[in-house]
């Protein structure tokens, strides 16, 4: 591994801005997951901070980066706990609003003995992120930022404003199409990195193709190799003009650049205790590294260390890692 590799502070004082869903995550650990109709035991339940906002930024503060988050949390106690939590992992909090009338988004995950999850999201208070509040607390900020991140559990016209936002003012914008909603194809040529997953990637091809059938209909029935999935980022980023990240898991990330040049970097040997929250890691790690300075090439690769070492503990935040720990990882990878 080069030393290019390794996690310095950042290059500059500017900060990473998250926008995207507060949660607090209920989880379940059986024996497997449940099919259609099935009740599943486990032996308890557990509460953690979630959210792909929310979890984002915290992978990138721990990574070393300053960041602030937009959002929102009900006036409940739920939503006052979260906002406790973000704030000890060294965020500003500033633009998550507390909402009265509205609850505190939950998610009930269910997870097996291979790390493997269901994940259910009551929105709550996610729904009630304005694209307003996102547009005005992003006009105080973006003078000082240089990475946005944006995911897609909020309102569309809220990811649109977002978006558009950071591209106007020409600040590096990521996208995380997790879920894959209409939005995303409206600000598919605003040249953002997109991030999805493998499943992801398809939903977005298989959509893109409804819109524009003529212009190079996708291979759906294609088996999900790397070539499937090269040719598919491919399609995406013929339209986007702008690279796309595929999160492969344990097989790492795909890159494909704007010119349609692809690079896969493979995931480092992990332990997998739950994989809640690694995609999560990958995206605020990466959205650090870009903020720091980062090529893409580098930045990824580090994303795909800090993932491969969150899924080594149970809970969304419960292993993402320190920039130390990257460091770590990298050199041992």
């Amino acid at each position: 591994m080069s030393s290019q590799s390794v996690v310095s502070p950042p290059a500059t004082n500017k900060m990473v801005v998250v926008v995207g869903a507060v949660n607090v995550d209920l989880v379940v650990a059986a024996d497997h997951l449940p099919r259609a109709g099935e009740t599943v035991v486990g032996p308890r339940l557990h509460r953690y901070g979630g959210g792909k906002g929310a979890n984002a930024a915290v992978a990138a503060s721990r990574a070393g980066a300053a960041v602030r988050l937009i959002g929102a949390v009900g006036a409940d106690d739920t939503g006052i706990s979260a906002v406790v939590e973000l704030r000890a992992d060294g965020i500003d909090v500033s633009g998550v609003a507390v909402l009265q009338g509205e609850a505190t988004g939950v998610a009930l995950i269910v997870v097996d003995p291979r790390g493997e999850n269901q994940i259910a999201v009551g929105a709550g208070a996610n729904s009630a992120v304005t694209a307003r509040q996102v547009s005005l607390a992003l006009s105080e900020i973006l003078d000082r930022t240089s990475c946005v991140l944006v995911s897609t559990e909020i309102p569309e016209e809220s990811i649109v404003a977002a978006v558009e936002a950071a591209t106007t003012a020409g600040v590096r914008c990521i996208l995380n199409p997790a879920p894959v909603v209409p939005a995303v194809l409206r600000v598919l040529r605003s040249g953002s990195i997109l991030t999805p997953n493998a499943t992801e990637l398809n939903a977005l091809v298989a959509a893109l193709d409804q819109t524009h059938p003529d212009a190079h209909p996708g291979q759906h029935d294609s088996p999900d190799d790397l070539h499937a999935m090269t040719e598919r980022a491919r399609r995406l980023a013929g339209v986007s003009r702008a690279p796309v990240v595929v999160t492969l898991g344990g097989q790492g990330a795909l890159i494909v650049n704007a010119e349609g040049q692809a690079e896969h970097l493979p995931a480092p040997p992990a332990t997998v205790r739950d994989t809640t929250g690694a995609g999560d890691t990958f995206n605020g790690v990466l959205a650090a590294r870009l903020a720091a300075g980062d090529h893409l090439g580098v930045a990824v690769r580090t994303a795909i260390v800090a993932a491969s070492i969150s899924v080594g503990h149970v809970g969304a935040r419960a292993g993402m890692p320190s920039a130390a720990q990257i460091t770590a990882g990298l050199r041992s990878s």
